[in-house]
């Protein structure tokens, strides 16, 4: 059974940093992209982060360019996203995801078909 598993949420003070990680479990996912969204209340679904199968590649939304990296081990087993200077804006509920062998459409949502929980992620303004 695959589970993608999220930890290290919490809440925390404007300008600080906090390290998200993602467990996969269930089978390899040496060839998949791995990536890392967020939703807040009323909101849609933002990519933040993603990293290409080979790991040679990253994605970032503009709105955490030089804040946030996505890292993650070889097989991808588990996945990381460094967040710091925190701004109350990031504030939301973080996804892992895993995507489809291959994919290089780093940025698509319809590139992932295995998702974690979610851990929440609080800034307060």
């Amino acid at each position: 059974q695959v589970q993608l598993v999220e930890s290290g949420g919490g809440l925390v003070q404007a300008g600080d940093s906090l390290r998200l990680a993602c467990a996969a479990s269930g089978r390899t996912f040496r060839t998949s992209p791995m990536a890392w969204f967020r939703q807040a209340p009323g909101n849609e679904r933002e990519t933040v982060a993603a990293l290409s199968w080979r790991g040679d590649t990253t994605y970032y939304a503009d709105s955490v360019k030089g804040r946030f990296t996505i890292s993650g081990d070889n097989p991808k087993s588990t996945v990381y996203l460094q967040m710091n200077s925190l701004k109350p804006e990031d504030t939301a509920v973080y996804y892992c995801a895993a995507g489809r062998p291959y994919y290089s459409d780093l940025a698509a949502a319809a590139s992932y078909v295995y998702w974690g929980q979610g851990t929440q992620v609080t800034v307060p303004s």
